[in-house]
């Protein structure tokens, strides 16, 4: 009696063991996080830009951001409401949240114990019976878990930031594109009133040639030079419609929604404007590109540590065994037929592992330590990259800054003068047609170049901010390329 109870003493002592142990590894287990892991990407969209990031899951919520969009889109875009409704309705960045989520479901798989395998065999004849039932539960798997798991969770954090990487992009493309509209839209404007002038102006030539007053060379100077610059109108209104495309595309907008309202020009220029210093350190803390490389590297040094921990074992599995015979033999004595039974009941444990005799686990040894060492290499790269991206975005932020000034304090206001000047000695009968033309050509050029020096200075700005949060710097991702050919496209236009 007494072995009796202390055998199953000990089962319930086993079974309440096995108990708390099950109990342990759930709670262990990680649950989806309520805002879907957009909480670094909220933080820094709130942070740095004031801006609220949704992901759009349903109906009531797409609903919600269309009208929040529609709100914005009634009045004039300003740089600030063009971010947010870019942020509300991009479906590109709907996506890169959708990819988050994937990496958050595999996190959460991480932390969830392996699932055993249940095996049944029935093995049956005419007078015998064999059951077998079988459980294997991988103790490998379930002993490296909290590695394991600890690892998934560098893995989508560096994830968190990498989407959030995603909205900085956005936003920052997002005004590069929005100043390139505004831009285009006032070089049309000016060009249009540089061609009423020079309409007028051949108008007036042609009615004194037929006077006798004006030969026909510089009539036909006259003419040419209005004909010159409805090319260039046409060519800018070009520019003008491509610019407004690109910005819809960031904006993430169709059909009534494209036809919203920009400003007349673009912003002044500040009287103050940042100061370049500290500049490296504030982006190496803040880059959020470099705080995903961060975790990437801590990712993979748990990796390799696991792996060299666990080199010379491959793979355990514990597997329970039930089996249950039954078999029957059938007699006969003096004319009486006798059955007897005999029936067996058995359990057992069963361990296979699996040894890589032939490479000791050098080779998953060698993959994990090379992994590694790429990893902390690109942080390093990056990390001197983004101090150097730091000083060239800063470069030319100030540089942007001190053309545009110069355009708009000096060149512009000698410009005017030379036209006046020359009106007034044209009207003296002082100097020829040819002369009052060369004038206005060089006043039309410079009011361009001072629209584009703006322009880029704005861009300039954007690129600085990207250089020192994330998002993709301009001028080494094909921002400052495209600023450029913008701007000598712009100057193209004019000769």
């Amino acid at each position: 009696m007494n072995k009796h109870d202390g055998k199953g003493t000990s089962g319930q002592r086993l079974k309440l063991l096995g108990g708390v142990a099950v109990a342990l590894l759930l709670g262990g287990c990680v649950s989806f996080s309520p805002d879907a892991g957009l909480s670094v990407a909220q933080n820094v969209a709130y942070t740095e830009l004031n801006k609220d990031v949704v992901k759009v899951t349903n109906e009531a919520e797409a609903l919600a951001a269309q009208q929040r969009a529609e709100e914005l889109l009634r009045r004039p875009l300003t740089a600030d409401s063009a971010v947010q409704i870019a942020l509300l309705k991009n479906r590109g960045l709907q996506a890169d949240f959708n990819e988050l989520g994937v990496s958050e479901a595999e996190y959460v798989q991480a932390t969830l114990p392996p699932n055993p395998t249940v095996a049944l065999s029935r093995l049956g004849g005419s007078l015998e019976l064999e059951i077998e039932r079988q459980i294997v539960i991988g103790l490998f798997e379930l002993a490296t878990l909290p590695a394991r798991a600890a690892i998934a969770q560098q893995q989508f954090r560096a994830a968190q930031f990498r989407t959030a990487e995603a909205v900085l992009r956005l936003a920052a493309e997002t005004r590069r594109e929005y100043y390139r509209a505004i831009a285009a839209n006032q070089q049309v404007a000016f060009t249009q009133q540089a061609l009423a002038t020079a309409e007028s102006a051949s108008e007036l030539a042609k009615q004194l040639g037929e006077t006798g007053s004006l030969n026909k060379l510089e009539q036909a100077r006259e003419h040419a030079f209005y004909q010159e610059l409805g090319a260039q109108l046409a060519r800018a209104r070009i520019e003008q419609k491509v610019a407004r495309e690109r910005l819809i595309r960031q904006l993430g907008l169709w059909g009534r929604d494209i036809e919203f309202r920009l400003p007349s020009s673009l912003p002044p220029l500040p009287a103050r404007i940042a100061s370049a210093k500290d500049i490296e350190r504030r982006a190496l803390e803040k880059r959020v590109d470099l705080q995903a490389l961060r975790n990437d590297l801590t990712g993979v040094a748990g990796q390799f540590g696991l792996t060299n921990a666990t080199r010379f074992v491959t793979d355990i599995e514990l597997a329970g065994l039930s089996s249950y015979e039954r078999a029957k033999s059938i007699t006969e004595e003096h004319g009486e037929v006798e059955v007897e039974k005999e029936k067996v009941n058995r359990r057992g444990l069963e361990i296979e592992f699996t040894i890589p005799i032939f490479d000791f686990g050098a080779t998953a040894t060698r993959g994990a330590q090379e992994t590694y060492m790429a990893a902390a290499n690109r942080l390093a790269e990056r990390a001197v990259n983004v101090r150097s991206e730091a000083r060239e975005a800063y470069l030319r932020y100030r540089g942007n800054y001190d053309l545009a000034r110069h355009y708009q304090g000096r060149v512009l206001p000698l410009q005017k003068r030379i036209q006046d000047e020359a009106l007034l000695q044209y009207s003296g009968m002082l100097v020829d047609v040819s002369q009052l033309i060369l004038d206005a050509r060089g006043r039309i050029l410079s009011n361009v170049d001072a629209i584009n020096a703006r322009r880029d200075f704005w861009i300039a700005d954007t690129d600085l901010k990207a250089a020192l949060i994330g998002g993709g710097v301009g001028g080494s991702e094909g921002g400052g390329e495209t600023t450029t050919a913008a701007a000598g496209g712009g100057a193209g236009a004019a000769h």
